[in-house]
């Protein structure tokens, strides 16, 4: 609990973002990544998000908190399945304590609240199979207006008492601080329970007004982002709003806590309390029951117990949900799954019924043909292509697990990564980006991308930690790539990329900082199943890590069969012309197809080739298996002495013939280029300088030679 007059704030840095996400300001160069993961024992307490119940969103300071009410509640959580749905801790709140210590210097509980004193009680909620919290401040006082004795000062005494109790849960307000250093206070009190031998989780209460996202998971498991909740519409959605912002900083063992639920006090419609139930979830935020559980209605019961909505929360994976958008009061969550699906909230904040919607791939999955949709209040199931829409009724929460089909493996040929719809994509601060750097948290406000002053038009801009997942099915054999830290990270940056297949590495950058220039990286996937691109900080932290996979280029499937093949007959992955398409074993006459001739140069008929105008680009795949092209070259006796070309014959992007000006007065050339292990095959005409007019191309009886 909090005094009823403080003001709801965020830090400084919280602030900002919330007015970039409301789009009120401009986004800042860079905001602060998150911090290191939290240390093992403290993980170890809460590797998924604390649940259970705490009594002030019901009774404040009122006299009906007391003995009585606890140990009907434990009895409740027992009786309406709560425990078995996975609420474990039945919390006291401010006001349990006398106002003074006694001579001794302890804490002292309130005889008429608790007349069989408080280790008592906890042993009797310990029989339920539960487990009992206590409440405290890192202040002299208290939060209520009463002032009770705070633990500044006192935190091993305290700590050493609530461990001969049995209390296995702290919430350390924030009150009467004497405004020394909020750090100092938290470690303190964190060391003083560690102390104690006794595993205690400690909740940091300081209402995010020092940024405890950034440092909080040292020494607790979950640290309030926000003022308190209150039973309203208004106040839950502006915490929750608040609070989505923070989603880099949430972890197992280390939480955002955007305060407990109000679900049944009765401020609210049940669609509205279905909401603020879904967004807890969906924020993995802790699930802290705030309503006198002993008088619950059926529908308060009801949104409680919804296990598959929990699932959620206690996903073992530890993401925090993130906005994928945000429009004219319709907001869209994705949070990832440790099964490989996802979960999703359509949000509708408006007065009125709006239909909500967005795409597999745009809540961060791909790749598969179809994808069931498990509604988890309706607890209904669909299937859709890749659409994700409802229609949500005014301030209510439609939340779907959305779980991939079979997924479809990449296209024969040699594909853009970037232009395959993925299996999953996670990054760390802000979505994975196509054709962008990773600027901010808000989708596309990154720049194009640029390494070591390299500009490249296609790739995935990260920001470490992250991973891209693509479903190969055993049909790609490699992946060509240029990795390094974009170049708007002039202030730092060191990450590490890797390259797995089937969870294997098959290629790996060593550590790359912003002052590397690009690095090219190939990777074998030869029967792999699976591609996944990680990208991990390089061993200090996240700070500044916007990642590059700079035009990476899959290759899937073999190339022409063994032997000379005629390249005519083949079939090509894109064909282009400056006027007309591109004509098998005849010239290119006028626009329409199939009006040309026989290819004839010099008065030498040849039976099969291309026939093309400049600019052309006619591209094969080859995947490796071939190792040359030998081909006729000239300009098409049908122009007469006019028409000036250049022939030229590219392998993987680079030149490895060049046939120099010819034009309609010069006999045919032969070009010979040597394409070992050539992933791609283009055959490109362009103009001699002088204009396209008559420029009518002629590639005679291309050959290629394959293994």
């Amino acid at each position: 609990m909090t005094v009823r007059h403080r003001p709801h704030r965020l830090a400084p840095a919280a602030l900002a973002a919330t007015a970039v996400l409301l789009g009120l300001v401009a986004a800042p160069a860079h905001a602060d990544p998150p911090p290191p993961p939290a240390a093992a024992g403290v993980t170890a307490l809460a590797p998924t998000p604390p649940m259970g119940f705490n009594n002030w969103n019901s009774t404040h300071c009122r006299p009906e908190f007391n003995e009585t009410m606890i140990k009907g509640v434990a009895d409740t959580l027992v009786a309406k399945g709560l425990r078995d749905a996975g609420y474990r801790y039945v919390n006291l709140d401010d006001c349990w304590a006398l106002p003074q210590r006694n001579a001794a210097g302890d804490l002292v509980p309130d005889p008429v609240r608790f007349p069989s004193g408080i280790k008592a009680l906890a042993d009797y909620v310990h029989a339920k199979g539960l487990k009992f919290g206590i409440y405290s401040s890192a202040g002299t006082r208290t939060c209520d207006v009463q002032g009770f004795p705070g633990g500044l000062g006192n935190e091993r005494r305290d700590a050493a008492l609530w461990a001969s109790w049995g209390v296995d849960y702290l919430k350390y307000d924030n009150c009467h601080n004497n405004g020394v250093d909020a750090r100092q206070r938290y470690r303190a009190m964190a060391e003083a329970l560690r102390a104690t031998g006794r595993e205690i989780l400690l909740s940091v209460c300081e209402w995010g007004e020092n940024a405890p996202w950034e440092w909080a998971g040292e020494y607790g498991s979950a640290w309030r982002t926000t003022g308190d909740i209150a039973d309203t519409w208004d106040s839950m959605l502006g915490i929750a709003r608040r609070n989505q912002e923070l989603a880099p900083y949430a972890r197992p063992g280390a939480w955002n806590d955007p305060d407990m639920l109000e679900v049944g006090n009765g401020g609210m419609t049940d669609t509205e309390y279905r909401t603020h139930f879904s967004l807890w979830s969906q924020m993995a935020a802790p699930l802290l029951i705030g309503s006198d559980l002993r008088t619950a209605t059926p529908a308060t019961l009801e949104i409680l117990t919804n296990r598959e909505v929990i699932a959620v929360n206690q996903d073992p994976l530890g993401r925090q949900g993130t906005v994928v958008s945000r429009s004219g009061g319709l907001v869209v969550m994705t949070k990832p799954l440790a099964d490989g699906g996802r979960s999703v909230t359509l949000t509708n904040e408006t007065a009125a019924a709006r239909t909500v919607t967005t795409t597999a791939e745009a809540i961060g999955l791909g790749g598969s043909a179809s994808y069931t949709l498990r509604d988890l209040w309706t607890r209904q199931n669909r299937t859709t292509a890749d659409t994700i829409a409802a229609t949500v009724p005014a301030h209510g929460t439609v939340m779907y697990r959305v779980t991939p089909g079979e997924p479809v493996p990449p296209p024969h040929g040699l594909s853009r990564v970037g232009d395959l719809r993925r299996l999953s994509a996670d990054s760390n601060w802000g979505p994975v980006e196509r054709d962008r750097s990773n600027g901010e948290q808000a989708p596309g406000d990154g720049r194009p991308l640029t390494v070591g002053g390299t500009a490249y038009a296609r790739g995935l801009g990260v920001h470490a930690p992250s991973t891209i997942g693509y479903h190969l099915g055993g049909a790609c054999r490699s992946l060509t790539v240029d990795v390094g830290v974009d170049d708007e990270m002039t202030a730092g940056g060191s990450v590490v990329f890797r390259v797995l297949r089937d969870g294997a590495v098959a290629a790996d950058s060593g550590l790359r900082t912003a002052s590397d220039p690009p690095l090219r990286l190939t990777a074998d996937l030869t029967g792999a199943r699976e591609l996944r691109l990680v990208v991990t900080d390089g061993g200090d932290g996240f700070r500044w890590d916007h990642a590059d996979w700079a035009e990476p280029t899959l290759a899937c499937g073999r190339g022409p069969a063994a032997g000379t093949q005629v390249l005519s007959t083949l079939p090509w992955s894109s064909a282009a012309g400056g006027w007309g398409p591109v004509e098998r074993d005849r010239s290119n006459g006028e626009q329409a197809a199939g009006d040309g001739r026989l290819l004839t140069v010099g008065g030498t008929v040849t039976a099969d080739g291309l026939g093309t105008h400049a600019p052309s680009a006619i591209t094969y795949y080859l995947g490796g298996d071939c190792t040359r092209l030998t081909t006729g070259v000239g300009v098409d006796d049908e122009t007469g002495p006019g028409g000036s070309v250049v022939f030229q014959v590219l392998r993987d992007g680079a030149v490895a013939a060049d046939s120099g000006r010819l034009t309609g007065a010069d006999p045919a050339r032969t070009l010979t280029a040597d394409l070992s292990g050539a992933l791609e095959l283009r055959l490109v005409v362009t103009d001699a300088g002088d204009g396209t007019t008559y420029d009518h191309a002629d590639w005679l009886a291309p050959r290629l030679d394959c293994r």
